[in-house]
């Protein structure tokens, strides 16, 4: 308990720097502690534990913040093993659902009503390109 409420000590001035961040200064702050570096993320204020070895500097969730991701993780495994077993026991449905003949004869009426609207137009238009265009009983010369 004692180390929690001195680690809290020292986060609580991380998130009020973070909070008064500079605009052109990174989103990530580090802090040394005793035991490596605390990252503070300025945007989202989450923090991880950082420890050096070997020269690389290796960081991990905070506890809270890894229960949190755990239960997430879990939930979404029993999301999907549920899944899996429906589908199994025939709960999804593998096929989809045909139409039915009333839809298949609206859907196809729609159609017909489509195509002959579209065919007088055409007809229309061919009418009018034959009294627009000029009746020509020669061939003109080829010079």
């Amino acid at each position: 308990m004692r180390t929690w409420i001195a680690g809290l000590a020292f986060i609580l001035p991380l998130v009020i720097a973070g909070a008064s961040n500079a605009e052109g200064e990174g989103r990530y702050q580090m802090e040394r502690n005793a035991d490596g570096f605390v990252r503070l993320d300025t945007v989202t204020g989450e923090m991880s534990v950082c420890t050096e070895a070997s020269g690389q500097l290796t960081c991990r969730m905070a506890a809270d913040e890894r229960a949190a991701f755990e239960q997430e993780l879990d939930r979404l495994t029993k999301r999907v093993e549920a899944l899996e077993e429906a589908q199994r026991s025939g709960g999804l449905a593998d096929k989809p659902r045909l139409p039915t003949d009333e839809e298949i004869d609206r859907t196809m009426g729609v159609m017909e009503r489509m195509m002959r609207r579209f065919m007088d137009i055409v007809k229309t238009l061919e009418g009018e390109e034959e009294k627009t265009s000029p009746q020509t009983d020669q061939m003109p010369d080829k010079t």
